[in-house]
């Protein structure tokens, strides 16, 4: 019989955290070894120190400390970074989550040095598209499926794209939202935190994250968003968390008089920004993972982007997109009607595989992976997923 493998995690930025940890803790469980690189992409210690401690994610193994920079020049740091690390730990399996350039960049270097070190590479969320090649995310998620052995989804819409990328049915294996893992193991402790009354929340609420270039890198997006958020203050208390890089952008183009009637606080750690969601009338977002979190917590949810890789947060949760081009007017008149259709709504449906037991179905598609090209099993496809 085959060793037991030993798994090298990757983690660079504050998405892939509570991806990893269940990641992590399964291998634990299982007494696996397991390695845990931080490439250090998010370097600010309020985005990345504390959710490695709310979220119980062991100490790293490998801090690389790789920083900010253009996307070429991250992406060329984290792949300089890793290839010493690869070659003294020597992985079977190396796992990637997501889709920053930290992700692409590690899987840039398995693609080249695999063979001599005998390593394969394994998708964490494999298949997500949201068919927009401006996104630098979308580049880096195509690229990494391309380069995997093991493609891992989050949901059943994504085996079909990766299926008419000419992709083998046999390296892909469906298992499930492993980010859904950690919401559900941490949401009743989230509950008791009392987010509201800690931020002296009198009102009912909406929850606001701001990240990305596209709309915060350019004064004019900026200051339609925050104008449909002071809007919003009649009615409703307005949180805003504020990203670094947001922060920054509202001093550069001077708007932050448009901040007055907001409720503005230092990024929160995910119990606190979990349950921060859980209590809101709405969501207003440019995250990827904050559309699949209130899906699950049944919590209508605006999208501040032109397009998805989650479409099924819309066909199946409680997601929409904001109209584009946006507009203060009709980003304002999207929340309204979100807030007051999920009065009328329905039972809450969550898309199949987001169950909490992701990780065990991770976990267990590595080992039959593996035992394929031993013989043992004809090929990763055989897996049980959750289907």
């Amino acid at each position: 019989m085959p060793q037991r493998p030993r798994v090298l995690l990757v983690a660079g930025a504050r998405p892939n955290f509570m991806k990893i940890a269940p990641i992590a803790a399964e291998l634990g469980r299982r007494q696996l070894e397991c390695v845990l690189v931080h490439t250090g992409q998010h370097y600010d210690a309020s985005m990345s120190d504390t959710f490695f401690s709310d979220l119980g994610i062991p100490p790293v193994d490998y801090q690389l400390g790789v920083g900010s920079g253009s996307h070429s020049r991250q992406t060329a740091r984290v792949m300089e970074s890793f290839e010493p690390v690869l070659e003294t730990t020597r992985p079977d399996w190396v796992v990637v989550v997501g889709d920053i350039n930290s992700t692409l960049a590690c899987a840039l270097v398995v693609a080249k040095v695999r063979h001599q070190i005998g390593c394969r590479l394994a998708h964490v969320e494999a298949g997500l598209r949201s068919g927009d090649w401006a996104m630098p995310e979308e580049v880096n998620r195509v690229l990494t499926d391309r380069l995997s052995d093991l493609l891992l989804t989050p949901s059943p819409d994504a085996e079909p794209n990766l299926l008419a990328e000419g992709i083998s049915r046999e390296r892909i294996v469906f298992v499930g939202n492993v980010m859904i893992d950690t919401l559900r193991r941490m949401l009743p402790a989230a509950r008791r935190l009392n987010v509201a009354e800690s931020l002296e929340i009198r009102r009912p609420y909406v929850v606001c994250t701001l990240h990305r270039p596209s709309n915060v890198d350019t004064a004019e997006p900026l200051r339609e968003i925050l104008s449909a958020l002071g809007a919003l203050t009649l009615d409703f208390d307005v949180v805003l968390p504020m990203h670094p890089r947001t922060r920054q952008r509202v001093r550069n183009f001077s708007l932050e008089p448009m901040l007055a009637a907001l409720k503005i606080t230092e990024p929160l750690g995910y119990s606190m920004m979990l349950g921060l969601q859980d209590g809101a009338a709405a969501v207003i977002t440019d995250s990827g993972g904050m559309q699949e979190e209130t899906t699950v917590l049944g919590v209508p949810c605006v999208t501040v982007r032109e397009s998805t890789e989650r479409p099924i947060t819309i066909t199946e949760g409680t997601n929409r997109l904001a109209p584009w081009p946006l507009a203060a007017t009709t980003l304002l008149e999207t929340v309204r009607r979100a807030i007051a259709e999920r009065c009328g709504s329905g039972a809450l449906r969550v898309p199949e595989g987001w169950d909490g037991r992701a990780s065990e179905r991770i976990v267990d598609a590595l080992f039959s992976a593996r035992a394929a090209t031993h013989g043992i099993l004809p090929s990763a496809a055989t897996v049980v997923s959750s289907r």
